[in-house]
């Protein structure tokens, strides 16, 4: 307790809570602090109450042994099931001849290139920043549209700082945005107008960077055509969705952290507002309410940093920025739909979707995954 005092006034002490304030500058002050309860290999968070700084202590339990081969086998299965999927979408039956499993690689390849970077990127800026996180353990379902549920890590300590929060929260949607835009650049590329056929495809969503893509490779779709996208388009298109899904200011999503460093434990109140304009949007798409109640379901509580009272640098409030901007495009009521001829419905003869264009605005356009066969 000596060595505390030198750098706070105690004035009170409830079991393993200190309550004081921290000398100024607190900076330094607070920095020795940490180091204090470092060399006695104890973890403390400090936070600001009305009763003044607050530090609460504990010791972590030993770190558990990993098994990395479940990391290992989860991924395989989810080359595997996105495989399949890839293979079923490109006409081919895999069930028969099992080669023609492989003609889903571009698909695959695709998908698992930005699922796989977004984590990794979560996994390196973690252990950067001194957070014990795992490995990426990728989900694989075999979805007839994804083949697979995305890709988690699993954080084991406390993270230390709002800026670490918001760090490692960003770092995965932004490197997973950056790989989805040449993945989709290639896709649109590999893709082609095809006439409008009402039975086959699924109506997309058009993010603006997307719109943008596919305008510059495939200007002036004339009336009756419709884009067929190529799988590391579509796979792309996933990747601009899920960045911006993961976002959300929700509970233990990427956004969540973010919002929590901003925001503070004011944060849970917008988690509900979020999590109720999901549930609202599903007049729109029935996805949404599915991504409400398994925002719930993961939890809408937000373990504090440890130090809770260093506030946020210029660095962090332009990465809150990006991530600001990186959500806002991506996200549509409507993402997907049967995509059908809108020949005698009041709609233009590509489709309905989200953005249009007359004179500078924009284009409506329907971009389909290639057909299931």
């Amino acid at each position: 307790m000596d060595q505390l005092m030198r750098y706070m006034d105690v004035t009170g002490v409830r079991g393993n809570r200190i309550i004081g304030r921290i000398h100024e500058p607190v900076s330094e002050n607070l920095a020795a602090l940490k180091a204090v309860f470092k060399e006695a290999r104890a973890v403390a968070y400090f936070e600001r109450t009305p009763e003044g700084h607050v530090i609460t202590y504990g010791y972590t339990p030993p770190r558990r042994k990993r098994r990395l081969w479940v990391n290992v086998l989860l991924f395989v299965l989810t080359i595997g099931t996105t495989l399949l999927v890839g293979s079923l979408n490109a006409g081919a039956d895999p069930f028969r001849r099992p080669l023609e499993l492989l003609l889903g690689w571009p698909f695959s390849l695709s998908i698992i290139l930005v699922l796989g970077s977004h984590e990794l990127a979560h996994f390196l800026t973690a252990r950067r920043l001194g957070v014990d996180a795992t490995p990426p353990y990728f989900l694989p379902v075999p979805h007839p549209m994804t083949g697979t549920m995305g890709a988690f890590i699993k954080i084991d300590s406390p993270v230390p700082t709002k800026s670490a929060l918001v760090r490692v929260g960003v770092s995965g949607p932004l490197v997973g945005f950056l790989v989805a835009l040449p993945v989709c650049f290639i896709g649109l590329l590999l893709s082609r107008p095809v006439d409008i056929d009402a039975s086959k495809g699924i109506q997309l969503g058009s993010p603006l960077v997307f719109w943008l893509m596919s305008e510059l490779i495939h200007p002036r779709l004339g009336p009756g055509k419709d884009l067929l996208l190529h799988p590391a388009a579509f796979a792309g298109w996933l990747g601009l969705f899920v960045t911006a899904l993961n976002l959300l200011p929700v509970g233990q999503l990427d956004g969540g952290h973010v919002a929590y460093a901003v925001f503070g434990r004011r944060w849970q109140k917008l988690s509900w507002l979020v999590v109720g304009a999901l549930a609202a949007m599903g007049f729109f798409w029935l996805g949404w309410p599915f991504w409400a109640m398994l925002a719930v379901v993961l939890g809408l509580r937000h373990p504090p940093p440890l130090d809770d009272l260093t506030s946020l640098n210029r660095t962090d409030w332009w990465l809150v920025a990006i991530a600001l901007a990186s959500s806002s495009s991506p996200l549509r009521p409507l993402p997907s739909a049967p995509c059908a001829s809108s020949r005698g419905t009041g709609y233009s003869d590509s489709g309905l979707l989200y953005y249009k264009r007359t004179g500078s605005s924009f284009s409506q356009r329907c971009f389909s995954p290639p057909p299931l066969s």
